[in-house]
């Protein structure tokens, strides 16, 4: 997968970063920043995902996985058959997609809480920040 650079000044105004961070879950009880996820996407005013922009951006839509000791992966925000949102990386990187919990329904606040599925296992992200481009 080739990233074209996002060029900022032609995207809608309600593109926004998230940043989510690690909430509490009994392997990191104080929850870790270290772990998260940086997603580039259109947000409604009501915080949700904007599936019409999404639809017309769909390029620009990203996601960087962040982890400890391990090269930021780069993926695509992608909404699959059945109207689930995903995160898909570049096949090189041998991660498999990324399910987003309810995602459709959920808010991306700060201070808000979101699941992502990781392989097998659910995990629970805040949204640490909601910034415009």
């Amino acid at each position: 997968m080739h990233l074209k650079p996002i060029l900022n000044t032609s995207l809608p105004q309600q593109f926004r970063q998230i940043r989510l961070e690690l909430a509490r879950e009994p392997a990191h009880p104080e929850g870790d920043s270290d772990f998260g996820y940086i997603i580039i996407a259109p947000l409604a005013p009501d915080g949700r995902i904007d599936h019409e922009s999404w639809k017309k951006h769909r390029e620009a839509c990203r996601v960087t996985r962040l982890r400890p000791d391990e090269n930021s992966d780069i993926g695509h925000l992608i909404h699959r058959p059945g109207g689930t949102w995903a995160f898909h990386y570049d096949d090189a990187t041998n991660l498999p997609d990324e399910a987003g919990y309810h995602f459709a329904d959920e808010r991306f606040v700060a201070g808000e809480y979101v699941s992502i599925k990781e392989g097998d296992t659910m995990h629970t992200y805040r949204v640490r920040s909601v910034a415009r481009l």
